[in-house]
């Protein structure tokens, strides 16, 4: 997860097309053939997505762009840290 692609993809980017992403991505993960490797990447993907879209509901929520991003990187950097 790195929180500059999340804020990029946020910041260009709306929910609808996000979501119809991942769904692309969520199929391709099922698709026979795929290796360990483009799974890795694929995954990776899908969790900055995830993370756009996290960031995207706090701002629905009434906070700061600048603030859900911050929030958000906080949140991911305390859960790698445990």
């Amino acid at each position: 997860m790195k929180v500059p692609v999340i804020k990029h993809l946020f910041q260009n980017n709306e929910i609808e097309k996000l979501e119809k992403t991942l769904e692309v991505l969520e199929s391709i993960s099922e698709a026979r053939g795929i290796t360990e490797e483009e799974m890795n990447v694929i995954g990776e993907m899908i969790t900055n997505i995830c993370g756009a879209l996290e960031v995207h509901e706090m701002v629905a929520s009434g906070m700061r762009s600048t603030e859900a991003i911050n929030i958000f990187a906080k949140k991911v950097t305390g859960s790698v840290d445990r």
